[in-house]
């Protein structure tokens, strides 16, 4: 008797199991298992008498795969790795125009003539890179990803020893006493063994200053256990893998102290750049945010208006408009996405100390039903023009009610948690709502699309061009030349 073991991997909830025979009848599924030898032994002993092939098939997973692959292969079961279906997107593709220097350079010096608004004068001082404190901060975004890259690369490479790691150590953002102990023993079973709860505790206690002691070490002395029984069978070779692990480690060690000493090189070309600290007197600014947004929008006086400002950042919404239908769209994302990101994370902070930034989003979410990110970066876009109005007015960022009276921080938070506070009720409510409204908007756009057919330029262009959507039909096809 042959049967069919199909397994959907998680890389942290638990897997889920069904089971067919050779005719495709199954004899069970939806059965839910986790990377434990316990969970794998019952899983096996519930499949039926007699089985005297068993075929396991899984996608690959990230790599929370591999351990179950190599137990299922050591109890004698064939492995059949699925590669996921990849959706592609279909694109139009648009006529490309002709360049060269000499017709750049025409058009350039013509710029002036045609098109004399789009003319922005450089101050003194506006040298785009050349500038210290936006070239830090840029810098600064860069090692961060780097960093969560690294961070992301120890979570495959333990989720190979087994997921019980995830809960031990952290996932996503490491803490220096997690990544000196990856760094000295790369997670190896035997090395953890050898070095003892006593040592562990005390090289825990040292580099966490205290935050973890004695039960954190038998937690990590556990899951060393429970990865030497879950491959006890053989076929990882854990010193190898502790070395991968140990030098990611350490890399992301070097990034950490290289990222804290920015941040104090920051503070000093920030602290000189505005002194008087008025982009980060607003709510949800801190130094390095601050730093952030000031480095990228460079000197605020040199916008026109605040508009401008806006502008400059992408937040503002894109307009689709023909005939008498109007709509506003997602961000126009033109600009410094670095600036971006670091308004919308200072706006999602904002909105919980700002009774007003507040006041704005319970309405966009409750009663407009905004998704979250929509409704921050409506947010972002007024932050950033607030804090603009300071830099030029040369005043601190002053909390207020919405009626206007001055506030202090306290009281500030205080009307945000009791007025304004969004419950998880408020959010689930409008989630029908938006996917109703995309899909008429969806339904819409399509009919509109298709009027345009043979008028304008996207109409010109070849079907063929874009990649099928489905295999390709056994029906002739009949097709128009103009």
């Amino acid at each position: 008797m042959k049967v069919r073991l199909g397994i959907d991997v998680a890389c942290r909830a638990a897997h889920q199991a069904a089971c067919a025979d050779q005719a495709g009848e199954f004899l069970f599924s939806g059965r839910r298992f986790r990377t434990t030898v316990e969970d794998l032994e019952r899983l096996w002993a519930g499949l039926p008498d007699g089985a005297d092939e068993v075929l396991v098939v899984m996608e690959p997973t990230r790599n929370a795969w591999i351990p179950l692959a190599a137990w299922f292969a050591a109890k004698g079961a064939k492995i059949a790795m699925v590669t996921p279906e990849q959706s592609a997107d279909l694109r139009r593709y648009y006529h490309k125009h002709t360049k060269n220097d000499r017709l750049d350079a025409r058009i350039l010096a013509r710029i002036p003539l045609l098109h004399p608004e789009g003319l922005r004068l450089s101050g003194a001082g506006e040298l785009g890179p050349a500038d210290p404190l936006r070239r830090a901060t840029r810098r600064r975004r860069s090692l961060v990803k780097r960093r969560t890259a690294t961070y992301q690369r120890i979570d495959a490479l333990l989720e190979i020893y087994g997921p019980q790691w995830a809960g031990v150590l952290g996932e996503g953002d490491y803490s220096k006493a997690a990544l000196t102990v990856l760094e000295r023993t790369g997670a190896d079973p035997a090395a953890l063994k050898r070095m003892g709860r006593k040592r562990l505790t005390a090289l825990l206690i040292r580099t966490s200053r205290g935050q973890w002691r004695e039960d954190r070490a038998e937690a990590i002395l556990q899951a060393a256990h429970t990865t030497l029984a879950l491959w006890a069978a053989g076929g990882l070779d854990f010193a190898e893998l502790a070395e991968d692990l140990a030098g990611e480690a350490r890399l992301a060690l070097q990034l950490t102290e290289e990222i804290k000493a920015l941040d104090s090189r920051i503070g000093v070309l920030y602290e000189e750049a505005d002194p008087t600290g008025l982009i980060a007197s607003g709510p949800g600014m801190a130094t390095i945010s601050a730093a952030v947004v000031l480095g990228a929008l460079g000197n605020p006086d040199r916008f026109d208006n605040l508009a401008g400002v806006r502008s400059f950042t992408g937040l503002t919404p894109t307009l689709d408009e023909s005939g008498t239908s109007s709509r506003h769209g997602p961000p126009a994302k033109a600009g410094d996405p670095a600036l971006r990101e670091a308004l919308f994370a200072a706006a999602d902070r904002a909105r919980k100390s700002d009774p007003t930034l507040a006041a704005r989003y319970h309405r966009l979410v409750v009663a407009e039903g905004k998704h979250h990110n929509s409704a921050v970066c409506t947010l972002a876009a007024v932050l950033v023009t607030r804090l603009a109005a300071c830099w030029r007015s040369r005043t601190p960022y002053q909390l207020r009610d919405v009626d206007g009276r001055p506030l202090t921080v306290e009281e500030a938070k205080a009307i945000c948690a009791e007025r304004y506070a969004v419950r998880d009720a408020d959010r689930a409510k409008n989630r029908p709502k938006r996917a109703s409204t995309r899909l008429k908007q969806g339904t819409k756009q399509g009919t509109k699309q298709g009027t345009k057919q043979g008028t304008s330029r996207r109409g010109q262009e070849s079907p063929d061009n874009a990649p099928a959507a489905g295999p390709p039909s056994s029906k002739a096809t009949r097709h128009t030349t103009t």
